[in-house]
């Protein structure tokens, strides 16, 4: 072989590697991180978006809100689909996690329930209510429970207020702070519970008609895809985030939720 052919052959089996690395690394699924119920039911049409732009996708489902952050700093993750900034802020601050929100998601306005009244006017004196025992979401019920006039908490509370916040609470509300997945059991024994709007969705509640309150769908808490910040600028992320807000998964969100679960982008 002379040399000239040599350097031909070479050049190709080059380029021919170069070309072949990206088709080899798209053969393993990204894995994205859900909780079950609509973010896992959303994910699914997503996946099939994506799969058109040459993503594959594998979608793994949790049933709480603390493991797909840990499995993503983890790397059995390539990205969350589950959690709205202020929560991923706190758990950043928290946990020290090198994350970054790529693109927005959905919105779950937060619900409060009960079977024991029908209005949040005729909670009885002393009445217990369940909270999420984490900052960001227990903080937003009890901004909803302002709203309605039941408590008043300090000026400068904001949205990561505490039960310890509360300045004027006339009906002696008692709250009782419970892991979000737990909230949607604590109906029987509670007379009231705030319920994330997927746990409640799981649980069989609607949250167009069964909730005595509701969040305004205009709020800080819109939900956000996450990935490790050293991966943020890959090519991936970009057709991941494209895939999500396409119109074709805006539909299914309005079909599907018929406004429990509101499109936020």
């Amino acid at each position: 072989m002379s040399k000239r052919q040599l350097l031909k052959t070479t050049l190709a089996l080059t380029l021919g590697a170069a070309f072949a690395l990206p088709a080899l690394a798209q053969d393993k699924p990204l894995k994205i991180g859900v909780t079950a119920g609509p973010h896992a039911q959303i994910f699914e049409q997503v996946k099939k978006i994506a799969e058109k732009d040459g993503l594959k996708i594998q979608v793994i489902e949790f049933s709480d809100y603390v493991q797909p952050n840990a499995a993503l700093a983890a790397g059995d993750l390539d990205a969350n689909s589950y959690q709205h900034k202020p929560y991923l802020d706190q758990q950043i601050a928290d946990r020290g996690y090198k994350f970054s929100p790529v693109g927005y998601t959905v919105n779950f306005p937060i619900g409060i329930y009960s079977k024991k009244v029908k209005s949040l006017k005729d909670l009885p004196d002393g009445a217990k209510v369940g909270i999420p025992n984490d900052p960001t979401n227990g903080g937003r019920v009890l901004l909803v429970l302002q709203d309605q006039g039941l408590i008043q908490l300090r000026p400068n509370a904001g949205l990561k207020a505490t039960p310890l916040d509360v300045v004027g609470n006339p009906k002696k509300l008692k709250f009782v702070e419970l892991d979000a997945a737990q909230l949607p059991r604590s109906l029987d024994d509670l007379d009231a519970s705030a319920i994330n709007t997927n746990y409640a969705l799981s649980a069989g509640l609607n949250p167009g008609k069964d909730a005595i309150a509701r969040e305004s769908a205009k709020s800080p808490y819109v939900n956000l895809i996450a990935v490790r910040t050293a991966d943020k600028d890959k090519p991936w992320v970009a057709k991941l985030v494209k895939a999500y807000q396409s119109d074709a998964v805006r539909q299914f969100i309005q079909t599907e939720f018929k406004g429990s679960v509101v499109p936020g982008f």
